[in-house]
């Protein structure tokens, strides 16, 4: 039966697709279903982060015209513009990991997941200080806000680490 090499740290490459040894690792031995199984756990995971994205791209333009027709004034537009421009990334992000080899797509989709989360509790404050005129909990905004300039840092390091 054909194996694929697994390292303790969850790093694999099938065989037959650039296979090679890791150095330094301990190695572990799993058959191809399992991979495949692994494979598709990753596309699903990217398809959620996808789903994640694409609603948040909805709700940032259903906050843009709140905030036009609503008068949700400048922190409903800015929320609103968070949402779409953060939309848009995630989904490249997505597409991209499940393009990836397994080790680049779960980096991919940690980032992407801390991204989403921030942009998420970044709007929803902003939004909620527009509209109702009080805060999401203390410290949501910057909490969210950090979370997305981490999560950039760290999109940034998995571009820069070989694949």
């Amino acid at each position: 039966m054909a194996n694929t090499s697994v390292s303790a740290l969850s790093t694999f490459a099938i065989e037959g697709k650039g296979a090679r040894p890791l150095r330094g690792r301990v190695q572990l031995r799993i058959d191809r279903p399992a991979a495949a199984w692994l494979e598709a756990a990753m596309k699903r995971q990217s398809d959620f982060l996808a789903l994640v994205a694409a609603l948040m791209g909805a709700g940032g333009v259903a906050l843009a015209a709140a905030s036009t027709h609503a008068g949700g004034g400048d922190l409903g537009r800015t929320s609103a513009q968070f949402l779409i421009l953060h939309a848009a990334a995630l989904l490249g992000v997505a597409a991209l990991a499940r393009a990836s080899a397994p080790r680049r797509a779960g980096r991919l989709l940690i980032a992407g997941s801390g991204l989403a989360l921030g942009t998420l509790l970044f709007s929803a404050d902003l939004a909620q200080r527009a509209f109702e005129g009080a805060k999401l909990f203390p410290f949501a905004a910057p909490t969210g806000g950090s979370l997305m300039i981490l999560s950039w840092l760290a999109l940034a390091a998995v571009f820069a680490l070989p694949e």
